[in-house]
């Protein structure tokens, strides 16, 4: 059963191929074309043929003509007798005015005849090997001065059983070429599908995180090399940026974080010095608290870069998501009491997916932190891990005022916040880092009404990622 599912699955991506696709409706044409030029030769054959079985009958014709005129009727039956005799191809019959036979080898005048000089053809029996069997002929038959019914014909049986046979092996002439052609379309295409195959894989390694992979390059120097060679080119560039995009980011991480820290340092031990009544210790307070603002502004946009970056794939392993809920929500749960907010988590078995841990519980908490921000008292947060056949689920349900669904993928770019969002603390950095980390792990960011139709609606946040190893990436975060 599997082999044949594996069966019909490359027989369908075969049939998808362009190259075989190419090579059929090539293949069909040729077929085409050259059936028609085979029949219009055959079709100019038999003409040529029966002209020259016409031409024969015709010369046959004017010589009994003269023999009549020359000897009379006597005549022409003896010499119609001498011919018959012969045993040839020739077709006799000369009949009187009253109907009686006087010479030829028929019976009688075939049904068919005319006596008005234009050819026909006529079935007619004839004796072989002791056997009486139907043959086939052409010719015409005229009035003799006197009365007289002259028939004179070719037998045409054997030109007939080459017709049959030629009209017989056409269709199969038709079928072979098609059969070759789409054996020599699947051989092709295979060879195709192979190298693509490759490509694929490499590229696949290479979303994976492994920027050292390169496309290999066959002998065959044809179109195939060119496209790798073209691919080897731009994933060196590409390795080149992202080597130079994590100097950059070490860079930055190492001469903006450590100021920043140091200035923090700095503003503390201020304003350890001075009176907490005084008006200093205060601007020095907002100074610390702006200065805050600004360090988790820095870690949030280098977090988004790192993932966006692929920085991080590396350290990538099985991560169980409903210890990570477990350990943040449990965070997060002072919180939520003092504002009142009841923080609920589902239970669930182990649920695994492969994932960086810190990322995950950092999207985690933002998912988490934005539901307390704009909850307020007496609503409820459900934290849950779930599964489905495709997927593992984290997913963040509140009864809060929920985010409008025409704003729904603007809120998952930088530094966006909605017009209610203003006046509450935040960089809008939240759903953006959220939206990195999915794209990192080839998961999609999901936003939907946790109770739709009710008012407030809540938001439900999920998490989707992949159950299986190597699937398509699937980049692109839906909105409902």
């Amino acid at each position: 059963m599997v082999r044949n599912n594996a069966f019909w699955h490359w027989a369908k991506r075969l049939l998808h191929t362009q190259a075989f696709r190419m090579l059929l409706v090539f293949v069909f044409f040729y077929a085409v074309s050259a059936t028609a030029l085979v029949a219009f030769t055959w079709w100019n054959a038999q003409r040529a043929l029966d002209a020259q079985t016409d031409d024969t009958i015709e010369a046959e014709v004017g010589g009994l003509r003269e023999t009549y005129q020359r000897l009379g009727v006597i005549g022409l039956s003896d010499v119609i007798t001498s011919r018959v005799a012969q045993h040839g191809s020739g077709i006799y019959y000369l009949r009187s005015s009253n109907g009686a036979v006087l010479a030829g080898n028929l019976l009688e005048l075939p049904d068919a005849a005319r006596s008005d000089g234009r050819f026909f053809e006529f079935d007619y029996q004839r004796s072989q090997q002791d056997e009486t069997v139907t043959r086939t002929a052409r010719g015409e038959a005229f009035t003799v001065p006197g009365g007289f019914i002259l028939l004179v014909a070719r037998d045409i049986s054997d030109q007939k059983l080459s017709r049959k046979k030629f009209l017989t092996s056409i269709p199969w002439s038709v079928g072979l070429m098609l059969l070759f052609g789409i054996g020599g379309g699947i051989l092709m295409s295979r060879n195709f599908l192979r190298r693509l195959d490759v490509i694929t894989r490499t590229s696949s390694e290479i979303v994976a995180g492994d920027f050292s992979r390169r496309v290999p390059i066959t002998e065959a120097h044809d179109e195939m090399d060119s496209l790798a060679e073209n691919l080897n080119t731009m994933l060196e560039r590409t390795e080149r940026l992202m080597k130079g995009m994590r100097e950059v980011v070490d860079s930055v991480a190492h001469d903006l974080r450590t100021p920043l820290n140091r200035l923090r340092l700095r503003l503390e031990e201020m304003q350890r010095k001075l009176d907490p009544e005084s008006p200093q210790h205060e601007d020095i307070e907002n100074a610390l608290a702006e200065t805050d603002r600004l360090i988790g502004t820095f870690n949030a946009l280098l977090l988004i870069a790192q993932a966006d970056s692929g920085i991080i794939r590396d350290s990538m392993g099985p991560v169980d998501l409903s210890v990570i809920v477990a350990d943040v929500a449990d965070l997060y749960l002072p919180l939520a009491e003092e504002k009142e907010i009841t923080l609920e988590v589902l239970p669930s078995g182990v649920l695994t997916v492969e994932g960086n841990r810190s990322l995950v519980s950092q999207a985690l908490a933002n998912l988490i932190d934005n539901a307390i921000k704009y909850s307020g008292p007496g609503d409820r947060i459900t934290v849950s891990v779930s599964e489905t056949p495709l997927s593992i689920d984290m997913t963040v349900a509140d009864t809060g005022p929920g985010i409008p669904e025409d704003e729904r993928a603007r809120v998952l770019e930088r530094f966006v916040r909605l017009e209610k969002s203003r006046n509450s603390p935040g960089t809008g950095l939240g759903l953006s880092l959220v939206s990195a980390v999915a794209r990192m792990h080839d998961a999609s960011l999901i936003l939907a009404d946790t109770t739709p139709g009710a008012t407030p609606p809540g938001l439900k946040a999920v998490l989707s990622f992949p159950r299986a190893l190597g699937r398509k990436p699937n980049m692109v975060e839906r909105a409902f």
